[in-house]
């Protein structure tokens, strides 16, 4: 093994390992509310499967590629939600990257008529690691014709593997929720050398209202606004998000200012601009982010898609579901 190999790994991870610090974000996170908060575990009042992809600055060689699953269904009986997540996090051509799966559980609690609290919790497994075959390393590039026998770093995979635990709360009644959710409680290892590297607890809190249209005399309403807003806190990086949507059967249109100053840059993250289609039981939807930061010069911006479908849902009143927006 040449010489190379030693002081360039030692930089490759020390360098990388800041970046298993943070986790992906995504723009239509209420498109995939299991990643959000365990407590939107069975908030349709039936079953539900989630699917999104997401690809962060897409102009770039090698850009950061999220994928998530998820399926949760409610138990009436017992007041109760289960959901199960799974996403796969990849960044770069090394495949840095994380893997996790995880179980959760809510139960809904009424206060009032109107008014439901939901605990929420996620136990998960992780991997986070990387493919070392997916890397060009000195000694490939300088050793035209190596000696038979010898082995170079391009041969290495290395992961690191914990569980990890989040809890979350929320509180809604039909048209207004906020909750909170206390994500990586366990600080799971995430370092790929002898040295301990822990994932940073994350804080967010979330909420909003719905803005109905005064319908006609029996005409159901079609139409709708809803505001809402997400904060999240994760190390010593702090993010506000804005946001509105416009609803009228069955379009869906949004807009999110990510990252409101100070908390990110002077001028902020993102702009998101969201196009969805919404019925009773599917939803689609695509957004792209428009880059405001300063990196708009390198990295101009980011897509996502997201689809679900709703199945079993009970004719009758949805007991135990959310009023807050699924994109």
């Amino acid at each position: 093994m040449s010489r190379f190999y030693i002081p360039f790994v030692l930089m490759l991870l020390l360098g990388w390992n800041d970046g298993f610090g943070q986790d992906p974000q995504f723009s239509q996170f209420y498109s995939n509310p299991l990643y959000l908060a365990p407590s939107f575990a069975g908030a349709t009042g039936g079953s539900r499967i989630c699917a999104n992809y997401r690809n962060q600055w897409i102009d770039l060689p090698s850009s950061f590629v999220t994928y998530s699953f998820s399926y949760d269904h409610y138990f009436a009986p017992f007041n109760s939600g289960i959901g199960f997540l799974a996403f796969n996090d990849v960044a770069g051509a090394g495949q840095l990257g994380t893997f996790s799966v995880g179980i959760q559980y809510s139960y809904n609690i009424v206060i009032k008529r109107t008014i439901n609290v939901r605990p929420g919790l996620h136990f998960s497994y992780r991997e986070t690691g990387l493919d070392f075959n997916k890397l060009d390393f000195i000694d490939e590039v300088m050793h035209t014709d190596p000696d038979p026998g010898t082995t170079y770093p391009s041969s290495l995979e290395m992961k690191t593997r914990d569980v990890d635990l989040g809890l979350s709360a929320l509180i809604y009644s039909k048209r207004i929720w906020a909750g909170s959710t206390v994500d990586h409680l366990l600080k799971p290892n995430v370092s790929q050398y002898a040295d301990k590297e822990q994932v940073p607890i994350r804080v967010s809190v979330y909420g909003g209202v719905e803005l109905v249209r005064r319908g006609r005399l029996l005409k159901p309403v079609d139409e709708t606004m809803t505001l809402a807003f997400l904060f999240k806190s994760q190390a010593h990086y702090n993010q506000l998000d804005l946001g509105v949507y416009w609803h009228k059967n069955p379009l869906v249109l949004g807009l999110w200012y990510r990252g409101i100053p100070p908390f990110n840059s002077q001028r902020g993250d993102a702009f998101v601009i969201l196009v969805g289609l919404k019925t009773k039981h599917f939803n689609v939807g695509v957004s792209y982010d428009l880059t405001i930061s300063n990196l708009i010069a390198h990295a101009k911006g980011s897509v996502e898609i997201s689809a679900s479908y709703k199945f079993l849902i009970p004719r009758r009143k949805k007991k135990g579901a959310v009023p807050c927006p699924e994109f």
